[in-house]
């Protein structure tokens, strides 16, 4: 395989607040199309990886290549083509929900932004509470909509930070039944979560984070739950 293959690669990439290093050294590389999901423990480093990838935070040292794109050089073009989800659905409560979408659409610079809105709306399945303010919405509904925000502007990488957080058995049902659509789609996938028995379900390959390092890799074809959590629990205490 060739780096054309890859739509997020990372050498040496490393993260440090003051005295604190969160990602040490991170080598990765995700192929097009394939769902990753990153186990670990709070303070692992999860979703400050999530943050130096979709460009909220910049690298210490090392490289991160997305989608062909410089992170460090062409940060707007990392930005077109990455969608980020994660448990907090950043969206507006004093607005409706096509307000909503029709602004981050807009701020992607999409020519039609309210035709594509709808669209996304509706395949969601939100399309009857399109004119209704976003902070009338369940939990499960806010986090439909946010797949709607990140997915606007057709991102070709969807990274996802602890999405099923908070959310009830119908809630985690109806964003598992997303994520199986967009993984469909052939759109590069990498999740943060500590819901094992979706995470494996969903994914090609799982990875642990413990202290800044990955400590595991392994596809989830023939893991099963019992034996991943063993294997967890040891990567983790080591």
């Amino acid at each position: 395989m060739t780096s054309e293959d890859f739509d997020i690669i990372t050498k040496g990439l490393t993260k440090s607040f003051a005295n604190i290093q969160a990602l040490k050294g991170i080598d990765l590389k995700v192929k097009k199309g394939e769902f990753i999901t990153i186990f670990g423990p709070n303070g692992a480093g999860k979703t400050t990886l999530i943050k130096v990838l979709s460009t909220l935070s910049k690298p210490t040292a090392g490289s991160v290549i997305i989608s062909k794109n410089d992170l460090k050089k062409e940060p707007q073009k990392v930005r077109r083509v990455v969608g980020v989800i994660s448990h907090e659905p950043y969206l507006y409560g004093g607005l409706s929900a096509l307000e909503n979408i029709c602004l981050f659409a807009t701020m992607y610079g999409i020519s039609n932004p309210k035709e594509r809105s709808i669209e996304v709306i509706i395949k969601l399945g939100l399309e009857g509470r399109m004119h209704d303010l976003v902070g009338t919405f369940s939990s499960g509904m806010k986090q439909r909509l946010a797949v709607a925000r990140a997915i606007v502007h057709d991102p070709s990488v969807l990274l996802l930070d602890e999405p099923f957080t908070g959310l009830d058995q119908h809630g985690i049902k109806i964003l598992r039944d997303m994520l199986s659509i967009l993984r469909s789609q052939d759109r590069t996938i990498l999740m943060t979560t500590h819901n094992i028995s979706e995470g494996l379900d969903l994914s090609d390959r799982v990875l642990i984070l413990s202290r800044g390092e990955i400590v595991y890799e392994g596809i989830t074809k023939g893991l099963e739950g019992e034996r991943f959590k063993e294997i967890y629990l040891q990567k983790v205490a080591g």
